[in-house]
């Protein structure tokens, strides 16, 4: 026989966005960096191509998204708290850009050093092809290790 040491993981980073296997996500990195003790960054990416020229012209709309999403990601971060992660240990993250695969591993994770990236293997509906794709990305180039949640939802 052979003595079974699964990993304790220090830094958890999850993204999320308001899809069902982000949330499921979620979930699972909440409660991974409650028994790990570890700590937990909470990423979402403000994506950038969603926003047409006038849009972004207009500083209202541009700062009430962002201002959506700040509020979003906070929730996120009570419902942490909530299950029992300790406030000190989580940290908010909002990033901005054209894909969200791609921010993640190349501006969050080098700032953040997590060791472990958990995400959801489909996103937000409307976008159920390319980010099952970014899911792929982040497995690919993230650097570190991944754990991609899927959910019953993924399977239909």
């Amino acid at each position: 026989m052979f003595d079974i040491q699964p990993k304790q993981f220090k830094k958890i980073l999850v993204g999320v966005d308001d899809a069902p296997d982000a949330r499921a996500a979620f979930s699972y990195a909440v409660d991974k960096a409650k028994r790990d003790n570890a700590e937990l960054g909470i990423v979402s990416v403000y994506e950038t191509n969603e926003v047409n020229v006038y849009q972004a012209l207009n500083k209202d709309y541009v700062h009430s998204s962002r201002e959506e999403l700040k509020k979003r990601i906070n929730e996120y971060v009570e419902a942490a708290i909530d299950y029992g992660v300790d406030p000190k240990k989580i940290t908010a993250i909002i990033d901005e850009g054209d894909r969200p695969s791609e921010r993640i591993c190349h501006h969050v994770i080098p700032e953040f050093h997590p060791d472990l990236l958990i995400v959801g293997s489909i996103g937000k509906p409307g976008n159920r092809y390319t980010v099952g794709s970014q899911a792929s990305y982040m497995v690919k180039h993230s650097g570190t290790s991944v754990f991609v949640i899927r959910t019953d939802a993924d399977n239909q």
